[in-house]
């Protein structure tokens, strides 16, 4: 999930910025040969509208939807909605008003969302979305598979300090994977009464992992029995780590997160790095996997009102052992985190191809 350096990594954006603050990627006007309609034709115009758009998982995401939505000849246009509601909401007005056939909507609040997603399939379009729940039965839902995100690492906690340790825990309510990944952490407690949560903090926006940061300096300073912190999500982690690297902290408390990016890596390997453990997707996979679901759509066949692509458990020692580096390291050496045929067919060219 938010901010960071996959800066690194190149979006492959084609075209320049659009008016209304979009990025453009050229169609295809030829179509697609054997593909159904409307992609036998070309030309086919849709938005991917982001709630959170700084950071590594963010911009990997979407250049993962840029290049699934070039394999396919899309005109994808992506408009960052800066951790803004009422930004994002107008930038859905916008994709509206520019007449595209399809709709992603990346992250959000459900709240300000609901009424202008209804009017966009009110339109005629079609709309999916990723990690916000806006309960419509129209509405593919794309997901991490949070639950079993949250599981997996909760269970690598458990393997690594047993189940009897003071916890700290960083949850913003609101967001859809977060809060379904609580719904793992409070199973968790409930089935280990050992386990005892001194602290809960955390916070989303434009510099999250600096925010939460601060919060932890404070929450570690009152509570220094706490052993191990669950950071759901890779930016609380990173804001966690800092804050146990200045306060010396760094080989008595264990982070145990999700999500992963080339940045995360470095801090995940480095030498005394209290973060062990994640438990991730390939963002650009799931950015894939989002057009894919949407081009399904469009073209009136049903990827699955749930459209769940499965998680990796990364940790410390099989970083280092393996000698990842980078997210394309982990791709060669572990190729079931590079891929997944969650909403596949046949007439969808997988990305470079």
């Amino acid at each position: 999930m938010i901010q960071r350096n996959w800066r690194k990594i190149g979006l492959g954006l084609l075209g320049g910025a659009l008016a209304l603050g979009a990025t453009l990627q050229v169609a295809r006007a030829e179509g697609l040969r054997g593909a159904p309609p409307p992609f036998d034709k070309g030309g086919v115009k849709v938005a991917l509208v982001a709630y959170l758009s700084a950071g590594d998982f963010y911009q990997a995401y979407q250049a993962g939807a840029q290049q699934q939505a070039k394999a396919l000849g899309v005109d994808l246009r992506v408009f960052p909605g800066r951790q803004d509601a009422a930004e994002q909401r107008s930038q859905i007005e916008q994709a509206i008003n520019l007449k595209v056939q399809g709709l992603i909507i990346d992250h959000g609040l459900p709240e300000s969302l609901k009424d202008v997603v209804q009017k966009a399939l009110d339109a005629g379009i079609k709309v999916v979305a990723f990690d916000v729940n806006l309960d419509n039965p129209k509405v593919p839902q794309i997901e991490q598979s949070d639950h079993a995100l949250a599981q997996r690492a909760l269970e690598q906690a458990a393997a690594d300090n047993g189940v009897n340790f003071k916890a700290g825990y960083v949850y913003v309510a609101g967001f859809a994977p977060l809060d379904r990944r609580n719904e793992s952490w409070t199973d968790f407690k409930a089935k280990n009464p050992g386990v005892v949560e001194k602290a809960r903090f955390g916070v989303v926006n434009a510099t999250t992992a600096a925010s939460v940061a601060d919060q932890a300096k404070a929450v570690l300073r009152a509570n220094p029995d706490i052993s191990v912190v669950f950071a759901p999500y890779d930016e609380f982690a990173r804001g966690v780590k800092l804050a146990a690297t200045e306060l010396g902290l760094s080989k008595k408390l264990r982070i145990y997160s999700a999500d992963i990016s080339t940045a995360d890596i470095q801090e995940l390997t480095e030498p005394d790095s209290p973060w062990v453990a994640t438990v991730a997707t390939n963002p650009a996979v799931v950015g894939a996997v989002s057009v894919r679901a949407l081009a399904l759509t469009l073209a009136g066949q049903d990827p699955g009102h749930r459209v769940v692509v499965e998680p990796t458990l990364l940790t410390q020692k099989q970083l280092r052992e393996a000698g990842v580096r980078t997210v394309e390291d982990l791709d060669a050496k572990l190729p079931a985190f590079g891929q997944s045929q969650a909403a596949s067919a046949a007439w969808i060219p997988k990305p470079g191809h």
